[in-house]
């Protein structure tokens, strides 16, 4: 069959010598890649491996001629050739309807398989892509591809999916977990160590051959049980399991009694959490998962999920039931026909599965198309409003209306995911006030407001000239949260009449010189009374006698008296998940788990790394860290954002803004002095909700 496959490559290599993916290799790789995943990872025959290359060959030359190679081969070429022509646009149906439309061009399931291998081959080079076209596979994969393959059982390549997304959707999330896996993984090691040297000798006692694999979750699937059960890293029940794999015959009795016979010897000796217990070796899952699963605690009340199976449920569980092909080396046995109606059956009547089972798209953006296939993406409820300001401001100021999917629709019509959406406009169409009330993105509220205040602006412009022309003749400056006062004790709400008062003279400047100057006063009075100290309480591990011993704790042997301090590359502060790197020169360094270098230190330098942990006690200490946010242009948010800090625990040491009017945006950098990280968060919560304001992040 060998010679199946390579005629098949020889037809996509005469058709393919001209093109090139997007980072200039042969297109022929994504074929041979294709094909490695199917024949090796998944174990499909060499009849699916030859439909790969004949899909690639024959997509776009339709001319082709393949009518030599056997029936099957052609009904699967023809499926996939059916699937590729669904274009990004037709995201539009409900992710179970595009599931039920490949179903339907698939007369062999395989087919589906084979485009879940495809799949994954363009996710592992996701990289070389444009970032619409990244976007839009994402979103795809994650509504689409990822519920196939793990209701097809294909849970290690759903996995891989998995982490591929989150790694791109929510990279800071991807660190920190993959980080606390790199930094737990002599703890599981030792624990199952532990766990398996007094159940050595009653298995061998007993003549029961097995091997021994620690499972640890996918960063993904822990990501997705952080969402559900609103828990921590460290709140996930079952980040690892030990498992039992039983070297036996293929004999459902023999397989079971073994299976058994060990989760005695297990409880015997371990504590077992009896409604923990998943029995799938009675009654198998319906996908044919079968397993046994007990949770048990061991000396030192360690929760432990113990998983038991034998050889051949192992090799279907990590596989799915395609890996008889490669387990058994069947070709075209009756319990292949089974399993291949039993996939398009389950496909056709999909069996409901919970929601920590089934990948979501981000609940926060939409993706619509323009009539072209473009990608656009906007918050969730935007409107055709909001899409029009999305191309571009000045088709916003003048759209009228619009078509979603060939429907024409009134300009305040809501979008959703997969939406193809065209603009219609009117020369003399003008921004009202009622638009506002129509939008969600900040883009369009800006342009909208920019349009109808434009004269107030241009005024409010010539304004804040007076005044910086003046400052700069006094050589005085006006800090953020000094013009926020000055504007609070004048009443005012809105940066923008501030100025434009000023250039009415209604404001008089010297009036803004003599409030300058008492700030100064009462600002040089604060520092001399308390910033020396509280810089260095945030900035050093070499703290005040009574404070010492309620900021952090290292837990560890022969640094006693060791000099240590709190990196500035992610500026930990107390309550954090934090490790220690011993440096050789300045002591101990204190990073985040989720610090951008911690993957590169945890992986070169595992011998420095040192275990630190908070004290349990709050701290008395003051930590340095610096907010940005994003707000939109709206006057009263300066002082709302001042107002809702000082609500809290902290202390404001700076307070800068940039306006950024390409983007009709503020940017604001609030540095604070924080006891914990649970009050800074408090902090951040309150600031995201302030209305107006976009995006919230500590760096």
């Amino acid at each position: 069959m060998d010679n199946l496959i390579n005629k098949a490559r020889e037809v996509a290599l005469a058709a393919l010598k001209d093109e090139t993916r997007y980072d200039g290799v042969p297109f022929i790789e994504h074929p041979d890649n294709v094909a490695k995943i199917v024949e090796d990872e998944i174990g499909l025959p060499d009849s699916c491996v030859a439909a790969v290359y004949l899909h690639e060959a024959t997509r776009v030359h339709r001319d082709i001629d393949i009518s030599a190679f056997p029936k099957d081969v052609l009904a699967i070429v023809d499926g996939l050739n059916k699937i590729s022509t669904i274009k990004p646009k037709d995201t539009r149906l409900e992710a179970e309807n595009y599931k039920r439309l490949i179903v339907q061009y698939s007369t062999d399931p395989r087919a589906i398989v084979i485009k879940i291998a495809d799949r994954l081959e363009v996710m592992r080079r996701l990289s070389m892509f444009p970032k619409s076209s990244r976007d839009q596979k994402l979103l795809e994969t994650m509504m689409l591809y990822m519920p196939l393959a793990h209701q097809l059982g294909l849970y290690n390549i759903n996995n891989e999916l998995g982490n591929i997304c989150l790694r791109y959707t929510d990279p800071e999330q991807y660190r920190a977990i993959t980080n606390k896996l790199k930094a737990t993984e002599k703890d599981r090691e030792k624990l199952t160590a532990e766990f398996i040297r007094p159940l050595e000798k009653k298995l061998s006692d007993a003549g029961i051959r097995y091997k021994l694999k620690i499972r640890t979750k996918s960063a993904y699937s822990i990501y997705r049980k952080m969402q559900v059960q609103k828990v921590p890293f460290e709140g996930v029940f079952d980040v690892f399991a030990i498992r039992f794999i039983i070297d036996c015959d293929e004999d459902p009795d023999v397989e079971k009694d073994l299976c058994w016979k060990v989760y005695s010897f297990v409880t015997e000796e371990y504590v077992p959490d009896i409604s923990r217990l998943r029995d799938w070796l009675t009654t198998p899952r319906p996908n044919g998962y079968e397993s046994l699963h007990i949770t048990v605690s061991d000396r030192q009340g360690n929760a432990l999920e113990v998983q038991i199976r034998t050889k051949r449920m192992d090799i279907e569980a990590e596989s799915g039931n395609a890996a008889h092909w490669a387990y058994k080396g069947i070709r075209h046995e009756a319990s292949i026909d089974r399993w291949l109606q039993s996939v398009r059956d389950s496909l056709e009547h999909p069996l409901s599965v919970g929601p920590e089972d089934m990948p979501a798209p981000p609940s926060k953006e939409i993706f619509v198309f323009t009539p072209t296939g473009e990608l656009r993406i906007l918050p969730a409820g935007a409107s055709v409003l909001d899409f029009a300001f999305n191309i571009h401001s000045n088709l916003g100021c003048r759209c009228t209306g619009g078509r979603i999917n060939g429907k024409s629709v009134q300009i305040k019509e809501k979008l959703k995911t997969g939406d193809i959406v065209e603009i219609q406009t009117g020369k003399n169409q003008k921004p009202s006030r009622d638009w506002l009330g129509w939008v969600v993105s900040s883009k369009a509220r800006t342009k909208i407001k920019q349009e109808l205040d434009a004269e107030e602006r241009k005024t409010a412009a010539e304004g804040r000239e007076i005044l910086e022309r003046r400052l700069k003749n006094w050589k005085l400056e006006l800090p953020d949260e000094s013009l926020q006062d000055l504007m609070k004790s004048l009443r005012y709400t809105s940066v923008m009449q501030f100025m434009a008062d000023i250039a009415r003279e209604a404001v008089d400047v010297n009036d803004i010189k003599t409030f300058i100057l008492q700030k100064e006063e009462e600002r040089e009075k604060a520092a001399m009374d308390n910033s020396a100290a509280r810089d260095q309480s945030a900035q050093s591990g070499k703290i005040a006698a009574n404070d010492a011993e309620d900021i952090l704790v290292i837990n560890a042997k022969n640094v006693r008296g060791l000099d240590y301090k709190l990196s500035k590359c992610c500026n930990p502060v107390f309550g954090d998940d934090v490790f220690g790197f011993v440096t050789r020169t300045e002591g101990i360094k204190i990073h985040r788990i989720s610090c951008p270098n911690a993957a590169r230190l945890l992986e070169k330098y595992p011998y420095r790394i040192q275990k630190v942990v908070w004290q349990d006690s709050t701290s008395s200490g003051n930590f340095l860290c610096t907010l940005a946010v994003l707000a939109t242009m709206d006057a009263p948010l300066l002082s709302k954002i001042m107002d809702t800090v000082n609500q809290f625990k902290v202390s404001v040491r700076s307070f800068n803004i940039k306006e950024n009017p390409k983007k009709g945006l503020y940017e604001i950098s609030v540095k604070l002095l924080v006891p914990s990280n649970s009050e800074l968060d408090k902090v951040i919560s309150q600031v995201a909700a302030i209305k107006g304001i976009t995006k919230v992040h500590r760096i």
